[in-house]
């Protein structure tokens, strides 16, 4: 069972937690007052952007797609996958900084920054890796483990897609319920009217969900 981090724009409220963790973790002390000293400093692989609408944001990170674009391009080989776990990897020591997997990213997942490992100093590709060493361990990536809003989650996907659509049918089941309860006679029972509101909140629930859905797939 390949595990993997789940986003939900729906739930990012942009506050950033995500970078400064992934930051961290991406440290050589992996301690957020000795990163400060570090040089060259740790980079953040999990990029928080601004939405769609005003006061959205999202939190952008590699895919680890399969075919891989960057992985498919790289001229020296610095890209790989791990088999394993299904990640997609650099191995910064080998890369050029030529900026390949960059163009061919689709997701715009892979910065350039200096790092101790390319031996020169120049920059390099930098992007998430899933943090390997931790879920080798059996823990969440450090991204997940910041965010408590629940906009990003680690797990299976199709379990994780499971457990959202049964919280859109509870959604759906107490708005046709709110629905129903609003619109009734003195007898308490319901009307015509309000079994038409009451499928219509239905209705618009689950057009919702559906669209949720569909924006999430690949």
């Amino acid at each position: 069972m390949v595990r993997t981090v789940f986003v939900d724009p729906d739930r990012c409220i942009g506050c950033r937690q995500c970078e400064f963790a992934c930051a961290v973790e991406a440290s050589e002390s992996k301690d957020p007052i000795g990163a400060l000293f570090e040089r060259p400093p740790p980079r953040t692989r999990v990029h928080v952007e601004a939405g769609p609408t005003i006061g959205t944001s999202y939190p952008n990170r590699c895919r680890h797609c399969d075919p891989a674009p960057c992985l498919q391009v790289c001229p020296t080989g610095a890209i790989t996958r791990d088999v394993d776990e299904d990640l997609v990897l650099v191995d910064q020591a080998r890369c050029i900084g030529c900026a390949m997997c960059a163009i061919a990213c689709p997701f715009d997942a892979v910065t350039f920054h200096p790092a101790a490992a390319s031996g020169n100093g120049h920059p390099v590709a930098t992007k998430c890796d899933g943090c390997l060493h931790l879920v080798r361990e059996g823990e969440e990536p450090a991204c997940v483990s910041a965010c408590k809003v629940d906009a990003l989650v680690f797990g299976e996907l199709n379990e994780i897609v499971a457990e959202r659509r049964a919280e859109g049918a509870t959604r759906t089941l107490a708005a046709v319920g709110s629905a129903v309860g609003s619109a009734t006679d003195g007898n308490g029972t319901g009307t015509a009217s309000a079994s038409v509101a009451a499928w219509r909140s239905f209705g618009t629930e689950v057009a919702t969900m559906v669209a949720t859905i569909e924006s999430r797939e690949p």
